[in-house]
């Protein structure tokens, strides 16, 4: 970091750089050339790349990534455990203020939504949610299926079902369950959210042609395999884990682990798991393009979508005149304003 830059830090809200977009879009090398640029640390913002025992169907950063530059929150929790937005959030800011402290730039880098969303606006304060109504919740979705589930949520809470797709299992039991167990909509209690800390953030967001992320997310899972994913499976298979837990549903998970019970064959098992893996790519296109401002689709300004909150669209493939680009905003990020 040079002294233009530790003095345009100091004083102003700490910067933090919000890289986003979905899955097999880039995000990875475009960070590791970001920490490069700016002497910056990697934290992590996935929700599954937390767990150790995935490493390979999640994407971790390998040796080569760890060696470029700090990675933090990276394969810090066992599968056994469930990982929630909370406790991620208090984790990344941990982490965050320990690279100010150390003169880095934080790079958060995650294609979870609602983990990218509570640390720049924070959380609301909803009270616990009896595990017997959670339960009610899980049954009545069940029972229902989604797109009726949804239906039935939007006569109850229509802010949060216009947010949420009818696909989108875990979030609509949330919104349920949250207005069965206090009476008030889950978009009632976002709405009080607790402030963000003492941060500006400047989200980059990926959204790359959808031809060409399907082809990368097809490329990538066959090379996960040719990797050994189907070990890495076979392994997370024999800790008996609830099946309920978050590492159990992994992208590439159940159907390897279809293929290791002998119900389908290898081929099979691989083309359903890229299917899967584009279906939630798509989830996350659709995510990504309701956040910022609907006509920034190039590289060449700060949009403010927030007080605290700029944004840039890259919608164009990654090439390193593109990082150029990229890094140019990201000085000006820091060297203009306190957010």
């Amino acid at each position: 970091m040079t002294e233009t830059h530790r003095k345009a830090d100091r004083g102003a809200k700490a910067p933090v750089v919000v890289l986003t977009g979905p899955t097999a879009s880039g995000k990875s090398d475009l960070a590791l050339a970001l920490a490069g640029e700016f002497g910056g640390t990697v934290i992590n913002g996935d929700s599954l790349q937390v767990y150790r025992e995935l490493e390979i169907l999640t994407a971790r950063p390998g040796p080569p990534e760890l060696a470029q530059a700090p990675h933090r929150l990276y394969g810090v929790l066992s599968g056994h455990e469930r990982c929630s937005v909370g406790r991620w959030r208090d984790l990344a800011v941990v982490e965050i203020d320990r690279a100010h402290g150390e003169d880095r730039l934080p790079i958060v880098v995650g294609g979870t939504g609602l983990y990218l969303k509570a640390l720049e606006h924070g959380l609301a304060n909803v009270p616990p949610v009896p595990p017997q109504v959670r339960a009610a919740a899980s049954a009545r979705h069940a029972a229902l299926g989604g797109p009726a589930f949804h239906a039935a949520l939007a006569e109850r809470d229509p802010v949060s079902a216009g947010r949420i797709h009818p696909s989108d299992r875990q979030r609509l039991i949330r919104a349920w369950e949250v207005q069965a167990a206090t009476g008030r909509s889950l978009s009632d209690w976002q709405a009080q959210g607790q402030d963000s800390g003492p941060y500006r953030f400047h989200r980059l967001c990926l959204i790359p042609p959808r031809e060409t992320l399907y082809a990368a997310c097809n490329g990538r899972f066959l090379a996960m395999v040719e990797r050994g994913a189907l070990d890495e499976v076979a392994r997370l298979l024999a800790l008996d884990l609830d099946p309920g837990l978050p590492i159990m549903k992994a992208l590439g998970v159940p159907e390897l682990a279809a293929h290791l019970r002998g119900e389908v064959p290898l081929d099979q098992a691989i083309g359903r798991a890229q299917g899967s893996t584009r279906r939630y790519a798509k989830r996350q296109l659709t995510w990504l393009r309701t956040q910022g401002p609907k006509d920034l689709d190039r590289t060449e300004s700060l949009a403010k979508i927030g007080n605290k909150t700029t944004q840039t669209t890259i919608e164009s493939q990654l090439s390193e005149s593109l990082n150029f680009k990229i890094f140019n905003i990201i000085h000006e990020f820091r060297l203009t304003g306190s957010g």
